[in-house]
């Protein structure tokens, strides 16, 4: 059986997905549904069995799963940018990940795969470098880039990167995210916007050498981001962390442009300002470093931003606005 904490969120149901497609059912999916309308994303998924999040604890500690699980995907945690709950964040993001990879993956020596963020690496100041030597100088903007954080630094020191896998998922965007309310990507935002008005509004630039919109994202797909986590579960013999983006970023202007033109009307953009409080926190720029990933015989290609864009539209967003109306 693998574990999937989270498998019914973004990444985790896509994982899930590409884990029926390769003939994999005996899942376990471990998350918390609530009263959001992530449930939906369960619908078509093979698996075995749900669990809550706080129960699947329980039973991990009364010895209920120490047979028969071979690998777990780790996927599951807030990932608001914007949750101010420090103390939620730390329990939920943190307490809990060391929870799981000490009671039950680094015990019993099972692979583990588990969703770390580029927002750990705060405004790029100190690079994109994935390797663990520079854990120690990365200073996160906000404290849900810090909860990620301290369970990187945590499984470098206490050894367990020897046994586990961190990826640090940069602009992920995608099929599924639907239910993320303010956290859903730019990408789908766009979509709505254009559909809605046919204008896109992005953010204005406040710093000289961006022009506005010409700020930059490692924008990734989920289906590629996906890809790469499974690389990992074909590779046991490695371990670490690793960028999961592209290393190719794009401007906010491109995606705008390529969001329009899935749609097939012309691309128009308005500039607003940023919300009070985000321009002292706004990352101008991001890039994923890849020789590391590369260095790992991921020799996998990309889509591009536009072939990306184009697929979530027609074969998703098109065929899901009514849904995403009455769920916004």
């Amino acid at each position: 059986m693998i574990i999937v904490t989270g498998g019914a969120g973004f990444i985790g149901s896509n994982l899930v997905r590409a884990l029926n497609d390769r003939g994999e059912d005996r899942i376990l999916i471990v998350d918390r549904l609530g009263q959001s309308e992530k449930w939906k994303n369960l619908l078509g998924l093979k698996y075995m069995d749900y669990e809550h999040k706080d129960h699947f604890l329980n039973k991990l500690d009364q010895g209920i799963f120490d047979h028969g699980v071979w690998a777990v995907f780790h996927m599951g945690a807030c990932s608001s940018t914007t949750e101010t709950d420090a103390d939620y964040l730390m329990q939920n993001n943190f307490r809990y990940s060391i929870r799981l990879a000490t009671r039950f993956a680094a015990r019993k020596g099972i692979r583990f795969i588990y969703a770390s963020s580029a927002a750990t690496y705060g405004d790029g100041s100190s690079g994109y470098s994935d390797q663990e030597t520079t854990l120690d100088s990365l200073c996160p903007l906000n404290i849900y880039g810090y909860s990620k954080h301290l369970f990187d630094t945590w499984s470098l020191k206490s050894g367990f990167l020897k046994h586990a896998v961190g990826l640090k998922f940069f602009n992920v965007f995608g099929p599924n995210e639907y239910h993320k309310a303010d956290m859903r990507s730019v990408a789908i935002r766009a979509y709505l916007q254009a559909r809605e008005s046919g204008q896109v509004r992005l953010f204005k630039s406040y710093r000289p050498e961006y022009n506005h919109g010409d700020q930059c994202r490692d924008f990734i797909y989920v289906k590629d981001a996906v890809r790469i986590a499974l690389h990992f579960l074909d590779r046991p013999d490695l371990n670490g962390i690793y960028n999961a983006g592209t290393g190719t970023p794009r401007t906010f202007n491109a995606l705008a442009a390529a969001v329009c033109a899935a749609l097939g009307i012309p691309s128009s953009i308005k500039y607003i300002d940023m919300p009070d409080g985000l321009e002292a926190r706004y990352q101008y720029h991001t890039c994923a470093q890849m020789d590391k990933l590369r260095a790992a015989g991921f020799n996998g290609e990309f889509l591009s931003l536009e072939e990306s864009i184009n697929d979530y539209v027609v074969n998703y967003l098109n065929l899901s606005y009514r849904y995403m109306l009455q769920d916004a």
